[in-house]
């Protein structure tokens, strides 16, 4: 077989391997693997760095209007050139259903902004704020035949939210349909009467964004979600876990059987709640829901993505600038409750779980791969294509410089946030290479492809 590529000296690192060997790609998919592969009208000396599988970030809301009419800072083009120079080859962000929407439209709306700016490969998960007749017994079904097989709702935000009997009707389609539902969950009228009394006795920065949004909240609505699937034996994601009571809920779950799977995101393991009360507006930066809980909150996250309670690291990368666009649109001393939710992360998501979990001894370098890969490509539907270093799979491949240090800084970052919560923080270990589908799409630093380089990944049902 004629190989386009080989990549020669690489530590191969799967979810359940690693191997020295030699990867040669043929027609953008991986033909061989073995020592010393001869040929190749091109070779890559990984020289003897880690070879990873390409990240998978299975959720992040790119180019997305929110329910209060503002729009993401990154677009197709901005969010996956900042998520491929951080080792990410595939994202899966949400085509956002609003009150009276047909979600077939919405779904073709996304797919032209994707279509003419994604440099990396890409599938949607829809949002569902408005189950109408039509939507449940016609658009759904057929979206979920052409490979649109998870969906997320929300039990909070009153432009967003369903209530339980709403819930049960989706959670009954997805079993009946083989789809997977994804859910935000915190009690809504639990935020509002605490937000109602902290603003009524004039608590409005951005900390009391944390107090309102309690974890109370979020265990209670967690259980209920959870209870909701057992009572249909459905399949239920739940997704940004922080805090503690939200995932005792969950190994509970997992415990007795039930068919729940979690995520947690950066900003749960490496932010805290006196972010939130930087000085001024400052805290506003890290304003997201639910929000950074505190020290033990990370630990119990730590174990959870250990043990397996948790199986997926995500970005939840939702960039709304620090200005009157984004987290000021409501003004530049906005009430907590009026500020946009969300914080930057698709660029730094690898770096920071490689140097703060593999090099720190909290997971080893398969468990890595696995909650950056793998476990959201056979989750979502996408295995072995992506997520997976095997004969026949997509050459989607991060060669990783273990030994590079890095002090993260907006400024050297590639997305149009401006800031990150993360600014200052050192790591250890950062992709010198990513390919996407045997594509060089980042080399020494530089992007190597154009615009609309990127594909539609149909997935499988999986449930």
């Amino acid at each position: 077989m004629e190989l386009d590529l080989v990549i020669r000296n690489g530590n191969v690192v799967t979810a359940t391997e690693e191997v020295f060997c030699d990867i040669g790609i043929a027609k953008g998919r991986i033909a061989m693997l073995g020592k010393k592969l001869e040929g190749g009208a091109r070779s890559i000396d990984a020289g003897g760095s880690y070879v990873f599988p390409g990240g998978i970030d299975p959720h992040c809301h790119i180019e997305q209007l929110s329910s209060s009419g503002l729009l993401c800072a990154d677009d197709f083009y901005s969010g996956t050139v900042s998520a491929a120079f951080g080792g990410t080859t595939t994202i899966v962000p949400f085509a956002a259903q609003h009150r009276g929407d047909s979600v077939r439209k919405v779904v073709s709306d996304y797919h032209g902004r994707a279509k003419a700016k994604a440099v990396i490969d890409y599938a949607f998960h829809l949002i569902l704020s408005d189950p109408t007749e039509s939507v449940m017994n016609e658009e759904l079904p057929e979206l979920i035949r052409n490979g649109y097989t998870s969906f997320k709702v929300y039990m909070t935000y009153e432009r967003l939210r369903l209530d339980d009997y709403q819930m049960l009707r989706v959670l009954e389609l997805a079993k009946r349909e083989g789809a997977l539902t994804m859910v935000h969950a915190e009690n809504h009228d639990m935020i509002r009467f605490s937000a109602e009394r902290l603003l009524a006795r004039g608590d409005r920065a951005p900390k009391f964004h944390g107090v309102a949004h309690s974890r109370l909240a979020e265990g209670e609505a967690t259980f209920r979600a959870i209870a909701l699937a057992e009572l249909l034996d459905a399949p239920v994601f739940i997704v940004h876990v922080s805090s503690a009571e939200a995932a005792a809920e969950i190994r509970r779950a997992r415990a007795r059987g039930a068919r729940v799977f979690a995520e947690t995101c950066p900003q749960y393991l490496f932010l805290t709640a006196e972010d939130l009360d930087r000085e001024g507006m400052t805290g506003a930066m890290f304003c997201c829901s639910p929000p950074p809980r505190d020290r033990a909150s990370q630990e119990t996250l730590w174990r959870g993505l250990a043990d397996g309670t948790i199986q997926v690291f995500s970005s939840d990368h939702a960039p709304y600038r620090f200005d009157e666009t984004g987290k000021l649109a409501n003004g530049p001393d906005a009430p907590f409750d009026r500020i946009a939710n969300g914080v930057p992360g698709i660029e730094v998501r690898m770096p920071l779980l490689f140097s703060e979990g593999v090099l720190k001894g909290r997971i080893d370098i398969h468990r890595f791969v696995e909650l950056t890969s793998t476990r959201a490509a056979k989750i979502y539907g996408m295995f072995p294509q992506k997520g997976s270093i095997s004969i026949g799979a997509d050459a989607d491949l991060v060669i990783w410089d273990q030994d590079l240090e890095v002090a993260i800084e907006s400024a050297k970052l590639h997305d149009n946030v401006g800031y990150t919560p993360y600014e200052g923080r050192k790591v250890k270990g950062w992709p010198a290479t990513v390919l996407s589908r045997g594509r060089v799409v980042v080399d020494g630093g530089e992007l190597q492809v154009e615009r609309g380089s990127g594909e539609f990944v149909a997935r499988e049902k999986t449930f």
